[in-house]
């Protein structure tokens, strides 16, 4: 996947997070051992996003191996200390999926698939 399709993927993610009422409080952000793509709120829910756009849905899933949880978390615990204010709200790890919607032209808008609470 290019740089560009992942950029769309993840402002269509941010869109579609907004949509639903979420705030968004940070986007591409480097700390710990990991990376979030997106850190969005809604009232007292805290959610980290994890935004795969891929050309199926099962290769998307797959990108999201124990390794890569691992690295959320510590991205997330390190958010967390840079952002006591928001230590007490409910936290959770979602995953949002943006695929081709297949047999359509590239300007179709493309399928989102949310996954809510995904590392337990």
């Amino acid at each position: 996947m290019s740089t560009h399709k992942g950029q769309a993927g993840e402002e269509r993610a941010v869109r579609y997070l907004q949509r639903k009422g979420f705030s968004i409080l940070g986007r591409n952000l480097r700390l710990g051992q990991g990376e979030l793509d997106i850190v969005a709120r809604q009232e007292d829910l805290l959610v980290f996003v994890e935004v795969k756009t891929h050309k199926t849905l099962e290769s998307a899933l797959l990108a999201v191996n124990p390794d890569k949880c691992s690295r959320l978390q510590s991205a997330a615990r390190a958010w967390l200390g840079q952002h006591p204010d928001h230590a007490a709200l409910q936290c959770r790890f979602d995953l949002i999926i943006i695929t081709p919607r297949m047999g359509l032209p590239d300007w179709a808008l493309p399928n989102i698939e949310h996954m809510e609470d995904i590392i337990r």
